[in-house]
C-alpha cells in the first residue's frame, strides 16, 4: 500500500517534506538540524530513497542509493576547515591583524570602519563567515567602548562585508561549497570570474554605509590616539601555534589555487590540514568545537533534496523554469540572479542552494551556454545566493550570530534597523552583478 503510493505520488510526497522543512527552518521554531534530520528520517522510512543503488531492468539506468546524495566532498571539507580555523583562531593571530589594522588607521573612526569591513571580508574569502564574525567582534566591541560609540554600525557593515566577501571563493560561504561541488567548479574558477566583481560591490557597499552612518561616525582626538596607539604586543597567546597554523593554512589554501593541475580535490588538502594541526592538539576538546549541527544539517538537507531529486522534483521544476524562460540563456541567468538574492534574504541560503544546484544541472543541458569559461546561471546562483543573505537579518547564519550576541551585549539589532542598510546594500550588490554577468558572459 505504502510502496504504490509512494511510487505514483513520490514527488507530491517528497515536494512536501521538503516544503515543510523550509517552513520550519525559516521560522526557526525548531533547530534547523533537528528539522533537517526529521525530514530525512521521513524520505528514508517512506521508501523515497533506495537504501542500495541498483539498475532499473525496465529502464537500464542506475537508481542512486540514499548516501549517493550526500556530498561527502562538502561535509569533509567544511569539517577540515572548521578544524584548521578553530586551532588557529586559539593562537590570537586573527585578533592581532584586526588591532594591526586599527593601528594603520590612525583611530580614525571611518577608516576604522573600513579597515575591520576590509578585514572581514578578506577573512571571509579564505575562512567560513561565521568563524570569520566569530573572530572580529571581541575586538569591535573593544573598539566601540574606547570611541564611546553605539558598536551596531561596525557590526552591521562587518555582517554585510563578510557575506559578500565570502562570494568571492569556493570556500567562503556554504553555498558556494554546494555549488563548486556540483559543478565541477575549482577554487580558482570561483576566484578568476568572481573576485573582481565581488571587490566592486564591497568598495561600492561599504562607500554607501560609510555615507548612511556619516553622522554616528564621529570621535574625539583624544581617543582617536588612544586607538591608534593600542598595545598589540600580547595578543598573540602562542606564537608556536601561530607558526605552524599559519603554514598549514598557506599550504591548504595553496593547494586549492592548484587543483586544476593535481586534480586533488579541494576537501582532501582541507582533511589533511586539519590532520596536520591536529597531532599537535588533543583531539577531543578540537572535535568539541566543531559545529556538528551544521553538518548534521547539511547530511539531513542532502537526503531531503535526494529525494526530492530522485522523484522527478527538481526535472519537472527544470522544465517549468525553461517554458518561463522559452529557452533564453539570458533570461534564466538574470531569474536565476535575482530570484536568489530575494529568496536567500528570506530563508537560509544554504537549503536555498543545495535545492537550485541540482536544477541548474538539468537546466544548462537544455539552455547551453557555448562562450568562454562555465555556464553563467552558476555565477548567477553563487552571486544570488551569497550577497541575497545580506538582504535580511535572517538572510545567513553569520546575521543571525551578530545580531543574538549584540543583543546579549544590550545592543539589539532589529529586523528593520537592519534592513534599511541589507536591502540597499544587497539592490545594489544585485544590479552591480547584472551588469558584471550580462557584459562577461551574455552580450
Amino acid at each position: 500500500m505504502l510502496s504504490s503510493l509512494v511510487s505514483t505520488h513520490g514527488m507530491v510526497i517528497s515536494g512536501a517534506i521538503l516544503l515543510i522543512a523550509y517552513v520550519f527552518i525559516a521560522t526557526e521554531k525548531i533547530p534547523k538540524s533537528v528539522v533537517a534530520l526529521v525530514g530525512a528520517s521521513l524520505t528514508m522510512l517512506l521508501g523515497l530513497l533506495p537504501f542500495k543503488g541498483y539498475v532499473d531492468p525496465t529502464t537500464n539506468t542506475y537508481v542512486k542509493s540514499v548516501f549517493e546524495y550526500i556530498a561527502f566532498d562538502v561535509i569533509f571539507l567544511l569539517i577540515g576547515m572548521m578544524i584548521i580555523v578553530h586551532i588557529a583562531s586559539k593562537s590570537g593571530v586573527f585578533k592581532w591583524i584586526a588591532i594591526y589594522l586599527l593601528k594603520l588607521t590612525k583611530g580614525h573612526p571611518k577608516m576604522v570602519l573600513f579597515a575591520l569591513a576590509a578585514f572581514t571580508a578578506v577573512a571571509s574569502a579564505f575562512l567560513d563567515n561565521v568563524t570569520t564574525v566569530v573572530l572580529i567582534m571581541p575586538v569591535t566591541f573593544v573598539i566601540a567602548k574606547e570611541f564611546d560609540m553605539d558598536p551596531i554600525p561596525f557590526l552591521i557593515t562587518e555582517v554585510l562585508a563578510s557575506n559578500i566577501g565570502g562570494t568571492a571563493t569556493l570556500i567562503g560561504d556554504p553555498p558556494n561549497i554546494i555549488i563548486g561541488a556540483k559543478a565541477g567548479l575549482s577554487f580558482m574558477a570561483f576566484l578568476q570570474e568572481l573576485s573582481l566583481i565581488v571587490a566592486i560591490i564591497f568598495l561600492s557597499a561599504i562607500g554607501i554605509l560609510i555615507l548612511m552612518f556619516r553622522k554616528q561616525l564621529k570621535s574625539t582626538p583624544e581617543k582617536m590616539e588612544h586607538i591608534a596607539n593600542l598595545d598589540n604586543s600580547k595578543t598573540i597567546t602562542d606564537k608556536n601555534l601561530m607558526i605552524r597554523s599559519l603554514i598549514v593554512l598557506f599550504f591548504v589554501i595553496l593547494g586549492f589555487m592548484t587543483h586544476d593541475m593535481t586534480g586533488v580535490p579541494a576537501y582532501v588538502f582541507a582533511v589533511a590540514g586539519a590532520s596536520a594541526l591536529l597531532l599537535f592538539e588533543k583531539p577531543k576538546e578540537i572535535y568539541k568545537d566543531v559545529e556538528w549541527l551544521t553538518i548534521f544539517f547539511f547530511i539531513g538537507l542532502f537526503i531531503i533534496i535526494g529525494g526530492f531529486e530522485a522523484n522527478g522534483g527538481i526535472a519537472y521544476l527544470a522544465n517549468k523554469m525553461i517554458e518561463l524562460t522559452h529557452g533564453s540563456l539570458n533570461l534564466a541567468t538574470m531569474l536565476i540572479l535575482w530570484g536568489s538574492g530575494i529568496l536567500s534574504g528570506i530563508i537560509d541560503n544554504i537549503p536555498y542552494t543545495a535545492t537550485m544546484a541540482p536544477l541548474i544541472d538539468q537546466v544548462q543541458h537544455t539552455i547551453p551556454y557555448h562562450g568562454a569559461g562555465h555556464n553563467p546561471m552558476w555565477w548567477a546562483l553563487a552571486l544570488g545566493a551569497c550577497l541575497g543573505g545580506n538582504f535580511t537579518i535572517i538572510g545567513a547564519a553569520a546575521n543571525v550570530l551578530v545580531s543574538e550576541t549584540a543583543a546579549s551585549k544590550g545592543h539589539a539589532i532589529s529586523f528593520m534597523r537592519f534592513l534599511k542598510y541589507g536591502a540597499i546594500v544587497t539592490v545594489v550588490a544585485l544590479t552591480l552583478s547584472s551588469i558584471y554577468l550580462y557584459l562577461r558572459y551574455l552580450r
